[in-house]
C-alpha cells in the first residue's frame, strides 16, 4: 500500500508499535467516537459524512447506526487511508472521496444528513472555510458533530511538560527537544494552536448553523500513566506533522546529552505523568 504521513502517522507511529500504547490510545478513541456520534443523532437511513474519517474510526461506528438503507461518505485527503477503510467498511454502503475538509467540492451541495469530524480542524489552517463547507453539504435539518483538542489551552497554561513528567533536572535538554515540536505550517500559520472552543462556536454560527452546543472540559495537572518504556514512546510521534520523540532527540541533542535524558526519564519509571489539556464536541444543525 502507498503510504503518506497521515497513514504513516495513524498506522505505526502514533504507538510506535506497542501493544501498551495501541490499547491505551484504543480506549480513548473509543471514547472520542462514541461522544461524536452520540451527539449527532443518526437514524437509519441517514447518509452521514465522515470527513477526515482516517482509519474510519467514527464511519465505521456510524455504518452500525445507519442501517440497511442508509450509507456512509468516508473522506479523507489521505488515499492510503481511503484503502485501509475500504478494507474494513461494507462496499454496498459505503463510498469514499478523497477531499479536504475546507474543500468538499466532490460533495454536492445539500446531498447528507450527517457530518462528523475528529481532530480534523487542527490540521486546517482555513477553520472557517471548514465550517463553511460542512454547512453546505448538510441538507435541511442535517446535523454537525465534531470533536476538537483545544491544544490552545495547555499554551496558555503554560503547561509545557515534555512526555508528562519533570525534567527540571534537564531542563536545558528539555528544551532543546521541545523546539523540535514547534507547532508551524510553511506559510508560518499555527493551525493547531490558533484557534480554542470560542473560535468554534463562532465559525458555527458564521456559517449559518443553528442549535450549537459545544461541551467543553479542561483538565490543569492531571495524573497519567506512568512512562513504562521509554525505547517504545520515543519511537512514537505526538501528529502526523511531527517527528517521532527519538527522531527529535537525535536532531536536538549530542551523543552525551541524549545518554542524559534516558537516564534521567529512565529513573522516573513508574512514577505518574502530569497532563494539561482541553477538548471540546461540537454539535449544530443546518436550519
Amino acid at each position: 500500500m502507498t503510504t503518506d504521513r497521515w497513514a504513516s502517522w495513524l498506522l505505526r507511529r502514533r504507538d510506535g508499535g506497542s501493544t501498551e500504547l495501541r490499547e491505551r490510545f484504543a480506549a480513548e478513541l473509543i471514547a472520542f467516537r462514541d461522544g461524536v456520534l452520540d451527539r449527532a443523532a443518526i437514524a437509519e437511513g441517514d447518509v452521514v459524512l465522515d470527513v477526515g474519517t482516517g482509519t474510519g474510526l467514527i464511519g465505521l461506528g456510524a455504518l452500525d447506526l445507519v442501517g440497511p438503507a442508509g450509507r456512509v461518505v468516508f473522506s479523507d485527503v489521505s488515499a492510503a487511508l481511503l484503502d485501509e477503510c475500504r478494507r474494513l467498511a461494507d462496499p454496498d454502503r459505503s463510498s469514499f472521496v478523497e477531499a479536504a475538509a475546507d474543500d468538499l467540492g466532490p460533495i454536492a451541495d445539500a446531498s447528507v444528513d450527517v457530518v462528523t469530524t475528529r481532530s480534523v480542524l487542527i490540521y486546517v489552517a482555513r477553520k472557517r472555510e471548514a465550517f463553511a463547507e460542512l454547512f453546505r453539504v448538510l441538507r435541511p435539518g442535517g446535523r454537525l458533530s465534531i470533536f476538537e483538542p483545544i491544544n490552545s489551552f495547555p499554551v496558555r497554561a503554560g503547561a509545557d511538560h515534555l512526555f508528562g513528567l519533570d525534567l527540571t533536572p534537564v531542563a536545558d535538554l528539555a528544551a532543546k527537544v521541545r523546539a523540535q515540536f514547534t507547532p508551524g505550517a510553511p506559510d508560518g500559520g499555527r493551525p493547531m494552536t490558533d484557534f480554542d472552543e470560542r473560535d468554534l462556536l463562532g465559525w458555527a454560527r458564521e456559517a449559518g448553523f443553528t442549535r450549537v452546543t459545544l461541551d467543553y472540559r479542561a483538565e490543569v495537572d492531571v495524573p497519567g500513566p506512568p512512562v513504562t518504556d521509554w525505547a517504545a514512546l520515543k519511537r512514537t510521534s505526538p501528529n502526523p506533522l511531527a517527528p517521532t520523540y527519538g527522531e527529535a532527540i537525535e536532531a536536538a541533542l549530542t551523543p552525551a546529552e541524549r545518554e542524559r535524558l534516558d537516564a534521567h526519564v529512565e529513573r522516573l519509571a513508574g512514577t505518574p505523568t502530569r497532563h494539561t489539556m482541553a477538548k471540546a464536541y461540537l454539535s449544530a444543525t443546518r436550519a
